[in-house]
């Protein structure tokens, strides 16, 4: 998760939500990514999507079996979605989004026995230090 708060930082630096994300698979990092939305004016640019992708390349298949995915904030439905659609089997975030999360908040995309697959889920790792960021970056926005 340290590495996904790193990325979080870089994503700040460049003006981004303050969102990083990083895939592991049999403990090595696959793929890093932080928030991308406002550089590529890309809605779809989240921090879990970039790295998602980047794994996908990475490791030349579209399932993700055998990967964590980490990420400093509670997925949205996009990403919760995408995380279905990859089939990784764990998922770890920081804080929850009662906003948009989907993860556990405003509802669990990543568990829901409809589909056709589930994830683990481990929640709030790290979240005091990836609220602050966010928060922070939202009260500066602010003023």
């Amino acid at each position: 998760m340290a590495r996904a708060v790193e990325q979080a930082l870089v994503a700040r630096a460049a003006g981004e939500v303050p969102v990083g994300a990083v895939v592991v698979r049999r403990g090595k990092l696959v793929a890093e990514a932080h928030n991308l939305t406002r550089t590529l004016s890309d809605p779809t640019a989240h921090a879990e999507v970039v790295a998602l992708r980047r794994a996908g390349l990475r490791l030349g298949d579209w399932r993700l079996v055998e990967a964590t995915l980490y990420v400093t904030l509670e997925p949205c439905a996009m990403c919760a979605g995408a995380v279905v659609l990859g089939r990784l089997p764990r998922v770890v975030y920081g804080p929850p989004d009662p906003k948009a999360g989907m993860a556990g908040s405003l509802g669990n995309l990543l568990q829901d026995a409809r589909l056709n697959h589930q994830c683990a889920v481990t929640v709030s790792v790290s979240a005091e230090r990836s609220g602050t960021l966010l928060r922070s970056f939202f009260e500066e926005k602010r003023r």
